[in-house]
């Protein structure tokens, strides 16, 4: 695995091993040991550890503000405070796209059932701790995550968990999606890189107006040689949870999350298939992006501000005065015969 050879700490059962990086946070695996199936994305170029990475050494990572976060990203990273690029100013002073929290070290610590890890985050003033837990049986993978304001002042912030999923889990025309959506828009107007979809236009979930005509069904990933696209979905509010679930045939692997509506109305679908021929990307890389979070899309601070709220639902969080606030979620792992798998999922997501 490319990721190998970074500073790593894993907890496992009979069942599944989860990984997760010292720097960046991120989680790297949640392995289904009986079928070797990690459905989180491990990008096709070499990772990194973010604190080794330099512009002028390692032009491979392309030339944009991304490139630090690029060069170590794998599977799950959390965005905090940002979700999306900073400002010009941010950037001068040492954000970078989807703030700190996904390149900052932790400080990491745990046992064979649970990782605890813990950061301040100095340019944005939070400090944010993550503990994942794994039972002695099962698949289920538990997360509990809290974000403390260290400032004397009230704050908007974006809170989002960039879950991306990749091959071979992940496959053109195959793999499956469920999501609990009642309204949803794609990103823009301007489009979103090479998307084929309607810029700024509202639909109904699973069918996305395309430019040519006609509808894309979003419940199966693209079959298309090369595509994109983002698309942003209220998680459905008469719900208590929500929930994504992708399910490939291949691997015969059902794999989801599941959190409170409470804490993250939005999920944004993020498609990478082959668009992006600038470095790291080299037009090879396949990934789809199951975000959950406070924000709907992702911009800069101001832009989601500005935006204020969509279908009548806030696009940010307060985080007051000195506040700490914790949320949890889980994740999902089953081998399931694809004639079982709609049973199965209702079974792991269940109605309120």
């Amino acid at each position: 695995m490319p990721f190998l050879h970074r500073q790593a700490t894993s907890i496992e059962n009979g069942q599944v091993r989860v990984t997760v990086l010292h720097e960046g946070g991120h989680v790297a695996e949640i392995l289904h040991k009986e079928t070797g199936v990690n459905p989180l994305w491990i990008p096709p170029w070499e990772s990194i550890e973010p604190s080794a990475y330099d512009a002028a050494a390692h032009p491979e990572y392309g030339s944009s503000i991304e490139s630090k976060l690029l060069a170590g990203i794998v599977g799950h990273n959390l965005c905090l405070d940002l979700f999306g690029p900073p400002s010009p100013q941010e950037a001068q002073a040492g954000i970078g796209v989807h703030g700190e929290s996904s390149v900052v070290r932790y400080e990491v610590t745990g046992d064979e059932r649970q990782i605890s890890l813990s950061a301040r985050l100095p340019l944005s003033a939070l400090t944010v701790r993550r503990v994942v837990t794994l039972a002695e049986e099962g698949t289920t993978v538990h997360f509990s995550e809290t974000v403390e304001n260290l400032l004397s002042v009230d704050r908007a912030i974006a809170w989002t968990q960039h879950v991306t999923l990749g091959p071979p889990f992940l496959q053109g025309g195959s793999t499956r999606f469920w999501i609990p959506a009642s309204r949803s828009r794609v990103y823009g107007p301007p489009g979103f890189g090479d998307s084929a979809l309607v810029a700024g236009a509202e639909f109904n979930w699973p069918f996305a107006p395309l430019t040519t005509g006609g509808e894309a069904d979003l419940r199966t990933f693209s079959s298309s040689p090369r595509s994109a696209g983002y698309t942003a979905h209220l998680m459905d509010p008469q719900r208590t949870d929500a929930y994504f679930a992708a399910y490939s045939p291949a691997g015969k692997i059902l794999f989801g999350y599941r959190w409170k509506r409470e804490d993250f109305p939005w999920l944004g679908m993020w498609e990478e298939n082959r668009s992006r021929s600038a470095p790291p990307w080299n037009g090879e890389t396949v990934a789809c992006g199951m975000e959950f979070g406070v924000s709907p899309f992702p911009e800069t601070r101001r832009q989601t501000v500005e935006r204020g709220r969509l279908f009548g639902t806030p696009c940010y969080r307060w985080l007051a005065a000195r506040e700490r606030v914790t949320v949890e979620y889980s994740a999902f792992i089953h081998r399931i015969e694809e004639e079982d798998v709609k049973g199965a999922a209702m079974e792991h997501m269940p109605e309120d």
